[in-house]
């Protein structure tokens, strides 16, 4: 009985909590704001997608949950977990179950190695030392993927197409068979036919493999299409947070309306709708005081000016950081 109670308290449990993220860091003798005071969950098997404009922080944040770049202050909890705690060989395991697909497919192969080698590197690392073993794990893996081994392994990643490249990405991601998977706009740099394979596939290795995903985009379509929840940030703080298609009918956060009314519609007759915002994002490096978006807000006020908004509950499972919200 008390095992059974404990295998549900960990179901329930969040896979990832972020607790009061910040991460700065210092460009020219002056510091940049990159995140600020984020916390979030993400639920085991859930898809979290994270957006905002380019600058806002979304990679920044991506790459502090893996501790590719240190945080000032706050705590990353993967699994219970505390990965801000962990140095070396400890940090180093855990990261067996974090891996992380990167913005721009082709740029993140080395172009002097075999895609075999490629792809059978992060088994390497952690220590499989049968090749046998390496060699069956990436002709699995890229079957997976929808890769012919016989006709991949023994080429280099010039031979391939942007999609193809990133197919070969998500297959070093997913060879040591991970929990959690960080994608890094992971179409943004493909051509419009190529990104509803890519986004289907990682849909199906999702289903597979019991995948987790935080999705980061800036293209709220592919959000909408891939994502359980979204994360609207900007500015390095967290706008908005709700189920996907509650938050897409009806906004909370005045910057959340902002990027939806962005949506361009295939319609010749109709219309762009006319922004409400106004001037240009403030620099992370002298972000404004209180609210960071009420430099561009029209329903900003004095007390916009004077408080931080928190991220407080708007509508069942939908929240966000505003003080006067559109709901």
């Amino acid at each position: 009985m008390m095992q059974q109670l404990a295998m549900q308290q960990m179901a329930s449990e969040p896979l990832l909590k972020v607790e009061n993220l910040v991460v700065e860091y210092a460009v020219g003798g002056r510091t940049v704001h990159a995140v600020s005071d984020v916390s979030l969950d993400i639920a085991r098997g859930e898809t979290l997608g994270l957006v905002g404009e380019s600058g806002c922080g979304k990679s920044t944040l991506g790459r502090a949950v893996l501790q590719l770049r240190q945080a000032v202050s706050g705590k990353v909890l993967f699994d219970g977990h505390d990965l801000t705690a962990m140095h070396g060989d400890a940090l180093r395991r855990m990261r067996r179950r974090v891996q992380l697909i990167f913005q721009d497919p082709i740029a993140s192969l080395n172009p002097r190695r075999r895609i075999g080698d490629i792809v059978a590197e992060p088994l390497v690392i952690s220590g499989v030392k049968d090749p046998d073993k390496r060699r069956q794990a990436v002709h699995d893996v890229l079957a997976a993927v929808g890769l012919d081994p016989a006709l991949v392994v023994n080429r280099l990643p010039h031979e391939f197409s942007g999609g193809q490249c990133q197919r070969i990405c998500i297959a070093r991601a997913l060879v040591l068979n991970p929990d959690f998977v960080i994608c890094d706009e992971p179409v943004s740099a493909l051509d419009v036919s190529i990104r509803a394979q890519i986004l289907n596939l990682l849909e199906e290795m999702k289903a597979r493999y019991g995948l987790t995903l935080l999705f980061i985009a800036h293209d709220l379509a592919v959000v909408k299409a891939v994502s359980d929840r979204v994360a609207v940030m900007y500015l390095g703080r967290l706008c908005e947070v709700g189920p996907s298609e509650q938050l897409f009918a009806t906004p909370a956060h005045p910057y959340t309306a902002l990027l939806l009314e962005a949506i361009p519609v295939p319609d010749p007759d109709v219309r762009p709708t006319e922004s409400v915002a106004v001037g240009e994002p403030p620099s992370p490096i002298a972000p404004p005081s209180g609210c960071r978006f009420r430099t561009r807000c029209p329903r900003a006020d004095a007390r916009c000016a004077a408080e931080v908004p928190e991220l407080r509950t708007v509508a069942p499972g939908q929240s966000a950081a505003c003080h006067h919200p559109l709901i």
